[in-house]
């Protein structure tokens, strides 16, 4: 069955989407904050190879109007390996608690001289839902009109006033399958996470944690035909920043 590509369309709309981002850019409120945060940069140690792994973002704005720069990503401990998802979003403040965010998302996977790309357009809400519970909810439209969606939710447990526990999980998936990037339709993904820091300055913390993540469906069958683990766990260890 030949695959339902809209590359005209999609194109269209990413134009249509950066002139939206650069109208917000010249109408932002007078007064102009910013803010950039490591959520996650860390190490897995192991006797096998396990990967640097980062998770920072930046917004830049006034109180309704921000643009949002965010980056996630893998890179190998023994080779120039990996994978990077980057992000530029528009963001409008819809209520005391939520942002609605769209923009572009770009995809490169790196690696043994070749690599692969692939953009999206992003569509989601951003904010605390009650209980103070950090949640994002995201909708992707790939170049080829491949549909995606993954949510992600997270909260801090105070034991003290400096040492604070965060779990979060992640889940992710898709209309589509695109074996090339490993994704199968229904349910890709689960992932779990917990991790423990101490906050020596508010603005840095060291942490220790474990993470887990298990690939289902489709996704699960497409990891074994590579040779990949369907299901790891990982001990973390990391530092929490922002400024």
């Amino acid at each position: 069955m030949k695959r339902w590509v809209l590359r005209a369309p999609v194109l269209a709309l990413l134009a249509w989407v950066m002139g939206v981002v650069g109208a917000a850019a010249q109408t932002m409120d007078d007064h102009v904050y910013w803010f950039v945060s490591f959520e996650e940069l860390e190490y897995r140690p192991g006797p096998a190879e396990e990967p640097l792994v980062y998770d920072a973002e930046m917004w830049v704005g006034g109180d309704m109007d921000r643009l949002w720069l965010k980056a996630h990503g893998e890179q190998s401990t023994l080779e120039p390996a990996g994978h990077l998802e980057a992000q530029a979003l528009y963001s409008r403040t819809v209520s005391p608690f939520w942002n609605a965010q769209v923009g572009l998302r770009l995809d490169r996977e790196y690696g043994d001289g070749t690599g692969a790309t692939r953009g999206h357009l992003a569509a989601g809400l951003q904010g605390l839902a009650p209980y103070w519970f950090h949640v994002e909810s995201f909708l992707f439209l790939s170049q080829d009109a491949d549909v995606s969606a993954r949510l992600e939710v997270g909260w801090d447990m105070l034991f003290t006033q400096r040492l604070v526990l965060e779990p979060e999980v992640e889940v992710a998936l898709a209309l589509q399958d695109v074996p090339e990037w490993g994704v199968g339709s229904g349910l890709n993904q689960i992932e779990l996470g917990a991790r423990l820091r101490y906050e020596f300055l508010r603005e840095l913390a060291p942490y220790v944690g474990w993470s887990w993540a298990r690939r289902f469906g489709e996704a699960a069958d497409l990891a074994r035909a590579e040779g990949q683990e369907v299901s790891r766990g990982a001990l973390v260890l990391g530092l929490h920043w922002w400024y």
